[in-house]
């Protein structure tokens, strides 16, 4: 009350006035909270620009999501010119067929491999890259950088493999530089130990440049006073990148690796079906390639069907398991 009356001499307001009016004055801030916007008032609101989504989510339910009722012939009998839902049911033939069969274990063991050796080297190098060309004071320089490690990109898979086997011929320009050192030019791709490394390599020099695009992004959204403070308080570039760069590219680190976990076992279809042969099978063959000669080519659907299914629950797998993780450790999901 003496407040009360102590507010009032200041405002020149009797005191029974501003305790009447004080009361009101809160009953209407708390009154007026703003209102929930529910789906369809965004949609009659913005549907110009919801109306863009329009064409990618029919084609995500065309070609994505409806072929996913073919998984059903997996436990069906399918048969060519016959039902597109298979002749009669045969439960886990196939899925007990491919889990005894030892040539799928080979390729499911090389899917695993050049699995992992892409995620190890292809995924960091463009970090790396980013933080590398971030570091150059030449802005005309860093264009010609970026333009010329952008290229890769945009070759088509066919022009990428007719390069790599122009480079590692008999002729080729890594056998004149590696000749005085070996003593005799190498076949390379001929023989299964050298595919590995000459994937993961051109998959790196194809992809580090268009990959380092979303992190020279982000490098740009990371406030120039806490590196200015770093610097007053005697920080290095070292120093500088551990504790204020990398904790700044965390969330759309983690969000690209988990991406990238989810096709884990999606390694590249093409550029393996246009390098490979019969000789580099035992380390070249992978999944992807061998349903290709099992379903396609050898007609048998069903089971082709069965392993893709296969593939599918393990990358759905790995990419709720990555994200269950990213969101627990730096608080950073894809949903």
């Amino acid at each position: 009350m003496a407040d009360g009356r102590a507010a009032a001499e200041q405002l020149d307001m009797p005191a029974a006035t501003l305790e009447e009016v004080a009361p009101s004055a809160a009953g209407v801030s708390k009154s007026r909270k703003p209102a929930k916007q529910t789906w369809a008032v965004a949609i009659r609101k913005d549907w110009r620009l919801y109306s863009l989504l329009a064409l990618p989510i029919l084609y995500f339910i065309i070609f994505r999501y409806l072929p996913m009722a073919g998984n059903v012939i997996a436990f069906r009998k399918f048969q060519p010119g016959g039902s597109i839902w298979g002749e009669y049911w045969v439960g886990l033939t196939y899925i007990q067929q491919f889990i005894n069969d030892p040539t799928f274990w080979n390729v499911f063991k090389n899917t695993i491999i050049l699995g992992a050796l892409t995620l190890i080297f292809s995924f960091p190098m463009p970090i790396i890259f980013a933080l590398l060309l971030n570091e150059l004071r030449s802005k005309k320089f860093k264009r010609i950088v970026q333009s010329i490690s952008y290229l890769p990109h945009f070759m088509s898979v066919v022009i990428v493999a007719g390069m790599i086997f122009q480079l590692t011929s008999l002729q080729g320009t890594f056998n004149q530089l590696l000749a005085p050192l070996t003593g005799g030019a190498i076949n390379f791709m001929q023989q299964a130990d050298w595919f590995r490394p000459i994937y993961v390599s051109s998959d790196v020099w194809q992809s580090m440049g268009w990959g380092a695009i979303l992190y020279l992004a982000a490098l740009t959204t990371i406030d120039e006073t806490l590196y200015e403070a770093a610097r007053i308080d005697g920080a290095n570039r070292l120093q500088q990148t551990r504790h204020i760069t990398l904790p700044g590219l965390a969330p759309i680190i983690m969000t690209l690796l988990v991406l990238n976990i989810g096709s884990f076992m999606a390694v590249g279809f093409e550029k393996i079906l246009l390098l490979y042969n019969p000789l580099v099978y035992p380390t070249a063959d992978v999944i992807s390639t061998y349903l290709y000669r099992v379903g396609i080519l050898s007609n048998n659907f069903s089971y082709a069907a069965a392993i893709g299914l296969f593939e599918s629950i393990i990358g759905l797998t790995l990419v709720l398991s990555a994200n269950a993780l990213s969101k627990r450790l730096v608080g950073t999901s894809l949903w």
